[in-house]
């Protein structure tokens, strides 16, 4: 993917603070990737996103091994969630067009598509 500085693009990645959580979520801050259409994340105050993870081992149908500030990380898809754009932090980066294509095939696998 190309460098964008706009603002809520599909691909980029996130930090975003997740605190006031339930149950198991976690309570922490960390990278998400999005992955909602540009044109909804723009025009929504909530955007569909996956949790990144240094702690998660890659897991065939649930997780994918991505490159994003110079470390490899999982993008933990069955984690998939809306998240407020009060949250993010700020841009950290964006994930290759091939990645996003593993992501794509994935979160097809999690949702049954």
């Amino acid at each position: 993917m190309s460098k964008n500085t706009s603002k809520y693009q599909r691909g980029q990645v996130y930090l975003v603070e997740e605190h006031h959580v339930l149950g198991h979520e976690q309570k922490k801050t960390r990278p998400w990737v999005l992955v909602g259409a540009t044109p909804i994340n723009i025009a929504r105050s909530t955007i569909i996103a996956v949790p990144l993870s240094t702690q998660t081992k890659e897991i065939a149908d649930l997780s994918i091994k991505v490159y994003v500030n110079n470390a490899f990380v999982c993008a933990v898809l069955d984690q998939l969630r809306a998240l407020d754009k009060k949250r993010f932090i700020r841009f950290e980066g964006e994930l290759s067009a091939y990645e996003m294509s593993l992501i794509d095939d994935g979160l097809r696998k999690i949702l049954a598509l």
